[in-house]
């Protein structure tokens, strides 16, 4: 780190551990091992600080982010003098630190959308008073909070009068109103940026703002400045974009809520107004990577609403290792720190044929001595590329390799994780009959559905029912036995009537499996009860806002909604309900902070289902260290916890793991060890598939901030993205001209690690470490 930024004796502790060198960034920064250790670092600074300034003004982040950093936090003042609390202080440059007190620390709020009743739970304001204010023992009376409820519109009314559709349109500002509401509107708008402006003033009254926390998006932005942000921006009431839009849409309840929803945000300015503050932004994951070096790699501009931190001597990144892996430093120290390998060979090579835009086999000698990375390879020559692409090669060799006599268990986190990651593999599996194919998602997805999409199929079940068109429930034994009979009727139903374009017949199909779905959950004993239930569900869901938790039983139906897609997707290649397995594993709650799987509730039914399938292979998600322990991450442990508990039951020398990923990371072909070629038809079945079966999705309401539309489509261009690599490695001729169909019809690639048990449950090990230290 620069010499010119002195560091806190908590940065100095933090930084000797990790044995991090000065870094050439234009921000300094300070990286950890794992998620949880960022969130004690970032308590231990804070600590630090707010004991140094008792009467100091923080603005602290709201998010899943900071969940250790609150956590963490917490442990602390509870246990500052503990043998525990000792011996984190004095490793952590704590040791002669008194225990602040936070009850004189001034609060300040750093955004909210608008307009949104501070009584949401999904609130921002909701968060600030729950996590700091109340967990903190902040003064509310000191804090400077954002309340959409209290700040003054026209007339005195309130934001429901003045924007009955939750809409605020910005263009009032500028433009004659049309209508009386709009000249309510537009008067509304013009005292909230008075409000703005007034609150503005409070923050630069108080000397602006001493202790700056904050996460960073994935377009750059900190608090809610969007990218293209003025770097002197200051605090107001503003759009977001769409990658802003995508990440608020879970806690919104949709992109459809998020799209149209205003935010009121402090600025650029605002946080760095104050020239002695402490301003931190946090980032874990490989998934913030990106981001992060442009953040910390260019000079001041508002592309990148980070690089404002540069006005700071106090100014930094704290990440995790994976945060940082695309930094310039970050990959030097990958090539030049630690045992070469074949993996640094395949990937500075491959590296080097996408920065000089050249096929494999044009690189020359010369080329290869000159570039820094590949100039490292031991014993370089000539041949070293050719060593590369036949290793390429043998990958490609491995993926079209048939497969017989298995038994296969795919494995999700989510529904549609597995179709999105590997499904061309999975068809060419299924084609050979002496393959036995399972498929299992791991977690009931029941946040993926929309309060609207289930009105809206409970509505038109409703009319079924009128109509007389669910014969079903008119069988004697229904209510008693009979719902739980049948259930691949409904799915060939769906499906036939997909093939004969007919939707209102599909429809019904799935309104046949929701009608069982209620007398499963509700205990439904006839038909007057069904009406009940029906209606009463829609009555919760129309008084609820959008991105409400949901009570346990419509959380339930929600996810045998999702169960219901996920066997419409491989009834497409033969595969009855019975082998779809659905476990519902118990640490997936909906909540903001969610538990960490528990032994006896989420992995003995993975165990179970391992003995009574007795699989010969297993896929699962292998995403990076990931932005926390989130969804992916814990069925990742669970299940390698299973299989540990498994082998000691069984020998599974024989046992193979193929860990894949889909929309959210991809791997780099160095990383893998198996290469499947994807043709357009392999592509084509994904997409309707997709857009037929995952019907909650189609709409794409909880998009990726990296495309406003289906994941299927991310997942095509990801595949396209993986050949195109390929092809600049081995040129295209290899793939035209190839001799077997299968790669001559190429125009996508999926790659995947297949590992034994030995290297999986190391792998997982290794993954696993991101956890501990948790509280």
């Amino acid at each position: 780190m620069p010499t010119s930024y002195p560091l806190s004796e908590v940065e100095k502790s933090f930084q000797k551990e990790a044995g991090q060198s000065p870094n050439s960034t234009l921000i300094p920064y300070l990286t950890v091992d794992n998620f949880p250790k960022l969130g004690l670092m970032t308590a231990c600074r804070f600590l630090e600080w707010a004991a140094a300034n008792p009467e100091g003004v923080i603005s602290l982040p709201t998010g899943k982010t900071p969940e250790f950093f609150i956590k963490w936090t917490q442990f602390l003042l509870e246990n500052w003098d503990s043998p525990k609390g000792k011996e984190i202080r004095e490793k952590y440059g704590l040791a002669a630190v008194k225990k602040p007190k936070l009850g004189g620390l001034q609060f300040v709020q750093i955004d909210e959308f608008y307009p949104i009743s501070s009584q949401q739970k999904n609130s921002f304001f909701h968060y600030v008073n729950k996590f700091y204010i109340d967990a903190f023992g902040l003064d509310p009376k000191k804090a400077l909070l954002i309340n959409s409820d209290e700040i003054p519109l026209a007339g005195g009314r309130n934001f429901h009068q003045v924007f009955p559709d939750l809409k605020v349109d910005l263009s009032l500002r500028f433009r004659e109103p049309k209508s009386k509401l709009e000249k309510i509107q537009q008067e509304s708008i013009y005292l909230i940026d008075k409000w703005c402006g007034e609150f503005e003033q409070k923050i630069r009254d108080k000397g602006g703002i001493g202790f700056f926390l904050g996460g960073i998006g994935p377009d750059g932005h900190i608090a809610f400045n969007t990218r293209g942000s003025h770097l002197f921006s200051t605090t107001r009431l503003t759009e977001t974009n769409f990658e802003t839009q995508a990440v608020a849409a879970g806690d919104l309840g949709g992109i459809e809520v998020s799209a149209n929803r205003l935010v009121i945000t402090i600025g650029l300015d605002t946080i760095v107004y104050n020239p002695e503050a402490v301003g931190i932004i946090i980032a874990a994951g490989e998934a913030k990577a990106q981001i992060v070096k442009d953040s910390l790699e260019t000079p001041l501009t508002n592309l990148y609403p980070a690089t404002v931190l540069q006005k700071l001597k106090n100014g930094r990144f704290y990440m995790t290792k994976g945060a940082a892996s695309k930094l310039t430093d970050s990959i030097d120290h990958y090539y030049k720190v630690g045992e070469w390998t074949k993996e640094k060979t395949e990937k500075s090579i491959i590296d080097l044929c996408k920065k000089l835009g050249k096929y494999g086999h044009r690189l020359t000698l010369e080329d290869l001595k000159t570039d820094p990375y590949t100039s490292l390879i031991p014993n370089l020559t000539e041949e070293t590329v050719k060593e590369v692409m036949d290793s390429i090669i043998a990958k490609i060799n491995k993926g079209t390799t048939k497969e017989k006599n298995e038994v296969l268990l795919h494995t999700g986190p989510h529904h549609d994780d597995i179709s999105l990651g590997i499904l061309p593999h999975i068809t060419t599996q299924l084609q050979e009959n002496s393959n036995e194919a399972h498929f299992s998602v791991l977690t009931s997805g029941f946040t993926a559905v929309t309060n609207t999409f289930v009105i809206n199929t409970l509505t038109h079940t409703k009319q079924l029912l009128d109509e007389g068109r669910i014969q079903m429930i008119k069988y004697e034994d229904f209510y008693n036995t009979g719902y739980k009979l049948k259930t691949d009727k409904d799915v060939y139903q769906y499906l036939t009537n997909v093939a004969s374009e007919d939707p209102e017949e599909s429809l019904r199909g799935l309104c046949h499996r929701v009608v069982r779905a209620l007398v499963e959950i509700y205990k439904v004993e006839n038909t007057a009860g069904l009406r009940e239930i029906i209606n009463e569900v829609i009555s919760i869901l129309r008084n609820s806002y959008d991105g409400e938790k949901n009570p346990a039983k419509i959380q339930k139906l929600k996810g045998m909604i999702r169960e219901f897609e996920e066997e419409l997707v491989w009834a497409h290649f033969g595969v009855q309900v019975k082998n779809v397995h659905h476990l519902r594993l118990g640490f997936y709650t909906g909540d903001i902070f969610t538990e960490q799987p528990e032994k006896k509730r989420d992995v003995e039914p993975i165990v179970d289902m391992f003995r009574k399938i007795q699989p010969t292979k297993i896929s699962l998600t292998l995403d990076p260290e990931g932005s926390g322990p989130d969804t992916h991450y814990k069925v990742l442990q669970a299940t390698a916890e299973a299989v540990r508990v498994w082998s000691e039951e069984k020998d599974l020398k024989d046992l193979k793991i193929l860990g894949y990923r889909n929309v959210w990371f991809k791997f780099e072909p160095a990383e893998s060890n198996v290469i499947v070629p994807v043709s357009l038809g392999d592509m084509a079945v994904m997409e309707d598939s997709f857009a037929n079966c995952y019907l909650s999705q189609v709409n794409a309401s909880f998009p990726s901030y990296a495309h406003n539309g289906k994941f299927s489509t991310i997942a095509k261009r990801t595949w396209v993205s993986q050949l195109n690599d390929i092809q600049l490695l081995l040129g295209k001729n290899y793939f035209y001209l190839h001799e077997t169909a299968k790669v001559r019809s190429s125009h996508g690639l999926i790659f995947f690690k297949e590992m034994n048990v030995k290297e999986f449950l190391e792998h997982a090990r290794e993954l696993e470490k991101s956890i501990e230290g948790m509280l």
